[in-house]
């Protein structure tokens, strides 16, 4: 039963990479963090030509962290601002994992979020 949860699991990753390689214009290896960016640029809705500073990048990264960890019930939506940006409450403290453990979750949470948006509408649920 887990060999074929972990069989899935790695389907499905595999096929995000795929879709961002096709997708977007990435320079070497697609990482984990380019991949949550992208999702906070999704999510931000603002388009692509928008001059974004460090501490921009960073609250990108913050929401798409909150976005894709919502539906586990570590983050609650509760509106945006007057400049259109997303903003979450934070419901249930993340508990301790290891780099690894922390990995698999924010796959998992990506692979999740990927289905919920239609953006792969061939990846079925883990």
């Amino acid at each position: 039963m887990k060999k074929k949860f972990i069989q899935k699991f790695q389907i499905n990753w595999d096929k995000i990479i795929l879709y961002v390689r096709n997708h977007f214009y990435i320079e070497g290896e697609i990482d984990l963090i380019g991949i949550i960016y992208l999702i906070g640029i999704q999510e931000l809705g603002k388009g692509k030509n928008i001059f974004l500073n460090r501490e921009d990048k960073i609250n990108i990264l913050h929401i798409s962290i909150c976005r894709i960890l919502e539906p586990f019930g570590y983050y609650k939506f509760i509106g945006r601002d007057k400049e259109g940006w997303p903003h979450y409450l934070l419901i249930n403290n993340l508990p301790f994992l290891n780099k690894e453990e922390q990995s698999f979750l924010i796959k998992k949470a990506i692979i999740r979020y990927m289905n919920e948006e239609n953006i792969l509408e061939d990846i079925h649920k883990s």
